[in-house]
């Protein structure tokens, strides 16, 4: 029987209003949804684009302190500022391209979604209130799911400060079974902080503030390891602070208007090529880019009247025509610090060289490892790649690599993967613990030499050619090991792939409930237990202990649409060496203690 095709007509034409439209269409306006797992997950977008506005108005010179607090999932922001304007506080809320930051006069360089932020905020909470207070008057406005529900003016007591207040719950219909994590917001808030001195955060009775600016947020992340001390510069609209240290790789941080951007762009390589310049310029030589920047720890902060970001979350920036003074006044910053810190300088060149020395020496054993490639196999062992990479543009950004443990899990992976974005690298075991290894002895490792080939990361991290690297592991005790094997590898030698969010932890199913007419797959005790109670008595519960185990027909489920990613995230880079001593090094009797404590629990008897 013939298909029947639903007419096109004029009643088929919907017309959506923009609370409506923000609902069905989440992702265009905050990126993702998540549960509160992932730093980038849709609820703390929400609590940035609701402080974004506060710290506008303190960039303009109002108000020097903003309150947060969060109480069973409501956040409560409360800024010092000039306080939206009463007559208009519903329509700055709910109306879409309402606001003030078209007008360069009131905001110059707005943080904030240019009147479409809070609107998002408003459509997507159960609950949203606004408040704003302005010489004794005041405006209050409450809404549900962006609907107005009540609407209120009045005055305040003397004293009270004018500003706005918001307060909003993130809906559940929308975000599902969520939970706010506070070391993420943590995060947020010190780099507010850092990029915003002298102003005052308070978050659930904690004291944020930096007197130095990005000189502080360096110190936070890099502490005592570096060597030599900290370079800065501070512009009208550029800021940056710059070091090196004995680690390998790089590590930038970069951000515009205050916006973190885990992706960089112009304003990124822009700072990349003046640092270049600025030192060759004070040296008078013509050291290449790979010797200077080899151990680089650096943040830069850039104020533009009108950012062109690649994403509705703004992780990169795209502005071209910001290259040039970009380079210009980083190349004379550079200049500058190091005619007037010799010593510092002295120290600076003394690193350039040893780091010319260790890339000469690297190009020897690269060039064996190469040469010992070539003899295996014109492909590289035991990848299955797929067709779009990292560098084909927005067809390659949700390009993903697997690291599986043998051949039995990433067979399942195989035969249900989607072959234009996702790859399989299939490791033999466990790797090496390359921890305390020199940066040539990585090259001399046939199986992380193959896997460094499969990322494209052989020569350096610009050639990386898949968005994600995933780890995916089983869940036992071997599983857990070969884990911290590669994390190890990655923080010691390739850390900003972990600083810019580029690695994740598969998560997989450990239960499947099932009956004769219903399936559930848990990835926890607390989901199996809801589901067997869902199912009754019947139910049949299936214990998975190896992604092997996993049929291809089920682990589609699990790679697709619904995949669970958990990122592997540094809180600060300083802490990296401890945790890698502490889990990776020597044998001492305090991780002896730790492992009996905490671990022999997961072992089967």
């Amino acid at each position: 029987m013939a298909k029947k095709i639903a007419d096109y007509d004029e009643s088929k034409i919907k017309t959506l209003s923009s609370l409506e439209h923000i609902r069905l269409r989440t992702g265009m306006y905050i990126g993702r949804l998540g549960d509160g797992s992932n730093p980038d997950d849709g609820i703390y977008i929400l609590l940035k684009e609701v402080i974004d506005n506060s710290i506008d108005e303190f960039i303009m010179g109002n108000g020097s302190k903003i309150d947060i607090s969060l109480k069973n999932n409501q956040v409560t922001v409360r800024d010092y500022g000039r306080g939206i304007p009463l007559g208009k506080i519903v329509e700055c809320v709910s109306v879409i391209n309402t606001g003030a930051k078209y007008n360069d006069d009131v905001f110059q360089f707005s943080v904030g979604l240019n009147g479409v932020g809070t609107k998002a905020v408003n459509a997507l909470s159960g609950h949203f209130r606004v408040l704003s207070i302005r010489d004794g008057k005041c405006s209050e406005a409450v809404f549900e799911r962006g609907v107005l529900k009540s609407q209120r003016n009045g005055t305040v007591k003397a004293g009270v400060a004018n500003g706005t207040l918001i307060e909003f719950i993130p809906d559940e219909k929308i975000f599902g079974d969520y939970e706010f994590n506070v070391e993420y917001i943590q995060k947020r808030i010190w780099n507010y902080a850092y990029l915003n001195a002298g102003l005052v955060l308070n978050f659930n009775g904690e004291r944020y503030v930096s007197e130095n600016g990005l000189l502080d947020l360096l110190d936070a992340e890099v502490g005592q390891d570096h060597l030599y001390p900290v370079g800065y510069y501070k512009g009208k609209q550029l800021e940056f602070a710059f070091t090196h240290s004995n680690n390998y790789g790089e590590n930038y941080f970069s951000f515009v208007n205050g916006q973190f951007t885990s992706d960089g762009g112009t304003h990124l390589s822009a700072f990349k090529e003046g640092l270049l310049k600025g030192i060759n310029e004070y040296f008078r030589k013509n050291y290449k880019s790979e010797d200077v920047r080899e151990g680089t720890a650096a943040t830069v902060a850039v104020k533009i009247q009108s950012p062109v970001f690649e994403s509705q979350t703004k992780n990169k920036l795209g502005n071209t025509e910001i290259r040039t003074w970009i380079v210009n006044e980083t190349k004379a910053g550079i200049d500058d610090w190091l005619r007037k810190n010799p010593e510092a300088a002295r120290q600076l060149e003394q690193k350039i060289l040893a780091n010319e020395k260790l890339r000469t020496e690297l190009n020897s054993v690269k060039k064996e490892a190469k040469e010992a490639a070539k003899k295996i196999a014109l492909k590289i062992p035991k990848l299955k790649d797929c067709k779009n990479h990292l560098g084909d543009g927005p067809k390659g950004e949700n390009s993903m690599i697997f690291i599986t443990e043998g051949d039995s899990a990433s067979g399942s992976m195989v035969s249900s993967r989607d072959v234009y974005t996702q790859a399989i690298f299939a490791m033999r075991g466990k790797c090496e613990n390359m921890y305390g290894k020199k940066r040539v002895d990585i090259y001399k490792n046939a199986e992380l030499y193959n896997m460094m080939m499969a990322l494209g990361i052989e020569n350096d991290l610009e050639g990386l050619r898949y968005s994600k690297i995933i780890i995916a592991t089983d869940a036992d005790n071997d599983g857990f090991h070969i884990r911290n094997l590669l994390l190890t590898f990655f923080l010691s030698y390739f850390e900003e792939l972990v600083t810019s969010g580029r690695v994740y932890i598969l998560e997989t199913p450990l239960f499947r409930v099932r009956n004769k007419k219903e399936t559930f797959y848990c990835y926890n005790e607390k989901e199996r237990d809801a589901a067997m109670k869902k199912l009754g008595a019947s139910s049949e519960v299936t214990r998975f202990k190896g992604l092997g185990e996993i049929s291809p027909s089920e682990f589609g489920q699990f790679i697709g649409e619904d995949i669970r990613l958990l990122p592997v995230t540094v809180q600060s880079l300083k802490a990296v060496p401890g945790i890698l001593e502490f889990y990776m090094g020597k044998n001492t009797p305090e991780r002896r203690e730790f492992i009996m404590k905490n671990l022999l629990a997961e072992v089967d008897v």
